[in-house]
């Protein structure tokens, strides 16, 4: 059995008012753990997590595993949506995260990940880890804030992490660009892989300061409580651990669990 990962952290958005602080860190803390558990991770950071190499990262974890493999992918950046064109959106959009050459090649559409997830060998244990805007997912910790010592004017700035797709596409470039993925995609979705998002479909993620160092909420409350879990948790035992201090006042988003009831029976990283 092998267990490898691709951990992507884009703070620098060329050619945007909106850079963020925290998803470089977040994508180091991610391959840390995942490193602690056995893991072979790349990490794939800013001007490197262009669209063609996210898609290639993924295409190769995804076509290179194995039955009884373990696969995780990290994602920490912005991300935003464009109208559906295939009618598989309640809401009428597609969600999508945001590589670092988004302004000349476009986002990477969930129809798309959908895709490549459709391509696991059986047997493979596939799982996301997205925290993005729209990207949707022991004790109680001690409650976030930021530091006494960041405080006031010269306090850090709580961001979230979303781009307006007015901001990269025009209506009808979105339009071809949904059209495109329509053509490729083609099927229902299906729970190709679990999927861990730092907040709902309707939300936005937070990036921001925690004991002076700049990450995401979900990233930061997430490891925390990976490290209060016992050696058989389960990624619903996880996930009840996360939403026991998320969503907060400080920091309204609500993360979520996606996948097969199986799915959220798996071990943690095993």
């Amino acid at each position: 059995m092998e267990k490898r990962a691709v951990c992507i952290g884009i703070n620098d958005y060329p050619g945007y008012d909106s850079d963020l602080a925290g998803c470089v860190n977040d994508a180091h803390d991610w391959a840390a753990v995942l490193g602690k558990r056995g893991y072979t991770v790349k990490t794939i950071l800013n001007k490197a997590a262009t669209g063609d190499a996210i898609r290639n990262a993924i295409h190769s974890l995804v076509m290179d595993a194995k039955k009884g493999d373990s696969v995780v992918i990290q994602y920490s950046g912005h991300g935003s949506f464009v109208p559906d064109l295939d009618g598989d959106e309640p809401d009428g959009r597609d969600e999508c995260i945001c590589p670092y050459d988004i302004d000349r090649n476009g986002p990477i559409i969930d129809d798309e990940l959908c895709e490549a997830y459709s391509q696991w060998r059986p047997g493979v244990r596939g799982l996301m880890i997205s925290d993005s805007c729209h990207s949707g997912t022991v004790s109680r910790f001690a409650p976030i804030t930021t530091p006494p010592s960041a405080k006031g004017r010269h306090a850090p700035r709580r961001t979230v992490r979303f781009l307006p797709p007015s901001m990269y596409l025009s209506r009808s470039e979105a339009s071809k660009l949904a059209a495109c993925v329509l053509r490729r995609a083609g099927k229902p979705k299906q729970y190709g892989a679990l999927l861990m998002a730092g907040c709902q479909d309707v939300e936005y993620s937070y990036d921001a300061y925690f004991q002076g160092r700049p990450n995401g909420a979900f990233s930061f409350v997430a490891i925390r409580a990976l490290s209060k879990l016992g050696p058989n948790a389960t990624y619903s035992d996880w996930f009840k651990e996360i939403r026991k201090v998320l969503p907060s006042r400080q920091y309204p988003q609500s993360p979520n669990l996606y996948g097969s009831e199986s799915m959220k029976r798996w071990k943690v990283f095993a």
